[in-house]
């Protein structure tokens, strides 16, 4: 998709916070994950660091798990972090990659959805290395 594309999507949409300087690519949420996600959930994201004393999850296998189908708005909901304090829940929150960037519109769920760059990039990462 190009920018100006984008760009109108957003405003056709109503999505008036999508001010696209650049859509993030996997290689972007590559290196985040790397520098964020790594530790616990291995450099391959198949998991199994002991964390809190509950083994990190394979996250090759999100869409396996789903069906076959990516779970994205279950993916970025795990991502965000804003589920800390739930039962069970380890994930730390990642309020740091969120300084200063800006929102970038993404599909989840047949809906554009307006989304912080880092969380994007590592989305569509997480996306790109799923195993059938």
């Amino acid at each position: 998709m190009t920018r100006a594309f984008l760009i109108g999507l957003c405003g056709l949409t109503g999505v008036a916070a999508c001010a696209i300087n650049e859509m993030p690519t996997r290689r972007d949420g590559e290196r985040i994950f790397a520098n964020n996600c790594a530790a616990c959930h291995d450099v391959d994201a198949t998991g199994g660091a002991l964390i809190g004393g509950q083994d990190a999850p394979d996250l090759t296998l999100l869409a396996a798990r789903n069906g076959g189908t990516f779970p994205r708005a279950q993916t970025l909901s795990t991502i965000d972090g804003f589920g800390i304090g739930h039962a069970g829940r380890v994930m730390p929150e990642f309020g740091a990659l969120l300084d200063n960037v800006e929102l970038v519109p993404i599909e989840v769920d047949d809906v554009l959805t307006p989304t912080p760059q880092p969380f994007a990039a590592i989305l569509f990462y997480l996306e790109s290395i799923q195993e059938p």
